[in-house]
């Protein structure tokens, strides 16, 4: 019986990657953002990202071994990548126990209930995210201002400062001249109030380079959303320029950085073909756009992830890779 082997379906391909091996990868290109986060709210951030991922691991472990009594996955990285995650959309001043019911919901519900790593439809993190926003609104939208810059900063964010004064009627040229409104230099760099993870593109960009050369991800899904919230928001712009901000301002802030680099290009959520990463990408750009414009919120990126999550299905079903060996 040793002899045997298993005869498995073509094609017969074998590369080097593994779970654990692109996990630990994405770890390492979210450094720079675990520095910028660091740098600019000190120990407030290194307390939420411990917090988030030792409740990840520890709710993956207790969950996976005593209630499912499955083997456990802690050690393949996943639940490390959606405790840093899940940190890197929470405010710093967030209490910790509320990381904990975000990482509780995040492995318990979003990722184990549909069977662990590879089964989950939808973000673990960014569900946990939505989670405490819709049911913790005021805590999860209480900012820390962080801690280079002038006394006179209020915490709030840029996307909030916008939403507030247009709800007030004031005009853009006054909302951008405010002296709480940080420069495009300082958004770019991260010198501004938000979660812990969102306030530096720069940091972002480079780990999103990193992923890119180790061929973790494709150019698709981030052009895809970066490139339609900047065409969208850019048409808006020049057929009013009195009532919306430049694309500019809407790629540097909030989180569309790293929700198109880090969340977006989920490998379990996103869909499966060139084709269908550039729909879903798209999905994602064009609903961020709608929320901030015209919605309630000051920020869509995670209620778009997560929207297109869902149709993540459709558009595999409808937009299917060639067969092998096809013509």
């Amino acid at each position: 019986m040793s002899n045997l082997f298993t005869v498995s379906p073509s094609p017969h391909t074998k590369g080097d990657d593994s779970i654990p091996k692109i996990m630990w990868s994405v770890v390492i290109a979210l450094v720079p953002v675990i520095l910028m986060a660091s740098l600019f709210f000190g120990l407030h951030s290194l307390k939420i990202m411990v917090v988030a991922v030792v409740s990840c691991l520890l709710f993956e472990y207790t969950i996976q071994k005593y209630i499912l009594k499955v083997p456990t996955t802690i050690r393949d990285g996943s639940a490390i990548i959606t405790g840093l995650l899940l940190a890197f959309n929470l405010p710093a001043g967030l209490p910790v126990w509320l990381v904990v019911l975000g990482s509780l919901v995040a492995i318990g519900i979003a990722k184990l209930s549909f069977g662990g790593l590879g089964q989950n439809p939808f973000n673990p993190a960014l569900v946990g995210r939505v989670f405490l926003l819709i049911s913790f609104p005021v805590q999860m939208t209480t900012w820390t201002a962080n801690i280079t810059v002038t006394d006179t900063f209020t915490g709030a964010t840029p996307l909030m400062l916008l939403k507030e004064g247009v709800k007030s009627g004031k005009s853009l040229a006054e909302i951008t001249t405010n002296s709480q409104m940080p420069g495009y230099f300082d958004m770019f760099w991260g010198n501004m109030s938000g979660s812990l993870g969102e306030i530096s593109a720069m940091a972002i960009l480079l780990g999103g380079i990193y992923l890119l050369w180790k061929k973790i991800i494709t150019w698709h899904i981030p052009v895809a959303v970066l490139g339609s919230i900047f065409l969208f928001e850019g048409v808006l712009w020049m057929a009013a320029p009195d009532r919306f901000m430049d694309p500019v301002f809407h790629l540097i802030t909030g989180g569309v950085m790293l929700g198109a680099i880090f969340m977006a290009t989920d490998l379990t959520t996103s869909p499966m073909t060139p084709l269908g990463k550039v729909i879903f990408g798209v999905g994602i750009g064009v609903i961020t756009i709608c929320i901030r414009n015209f919605g309630a919120y000051p920020e869509g990126i995670s209620f778009a992830i997560l929207i297109m999550n869902g149709f993540t299905p459709l558009i595999n079903a409808k937009v299917k890779p060639k067969r092998f060996g096809g013509k």
